[in-house]
């Protein structure tokens, strides 16, 4: 229900976007979160925004350089990436959850995951 896409490779200082899009049902009332997974790490909080874009909050580690939106008409939401760094590479993992959280275990859904490598 949830799918995400964008991720590839890109060297160091490069831009991606990530898109998460919904489908089988509208999550315009949820708040969108993007999250990562790097090889032997924990799953770590990147950034969340509000149903209504109002709310939004980033990680400190992608603060400046990460910017989230979503298009509620079209049941997406984006994860706009750049001055990437090689420790920003890792599976990337859109969810949804209904009140705004940084906490993972609190999201209901989630998409597959992409994987954004970036080279030094």
């Amino acid at each position: 229900q949830l799918q995400a896409s964008g991720g590839g490779l890109v060297q160091a200082g490069g831009s991606l976007r990530l898109s998460c899009a919904a489908s089988g049902r509208t999550f315009s009332r949820y708040t969108m979160g993007w999250f990562r997974q790097a090889p032997g790490k924990e799953r770590e909080f990147v950034s969340a925004i509000t149903w209504n874009g109002e709310g939004i909050y980033y990680a400190d580690s992608v603060k400046g350089r990460f910017t989230i939106s979503r298009d509620t008409a079209k049941n997406t939401a984006y994860l706009q990436m750049s001055s990437l760094k090689p420790e920003d590479t890792a599976v990337y993992y859109c969810a949804v959850c209904t009140f705004f959280t940084t906490v993972a275990a609190s999201y209901d859904y989630w998409g597959q995951g992409t994987l954004v490598t970036v080279s030094s």
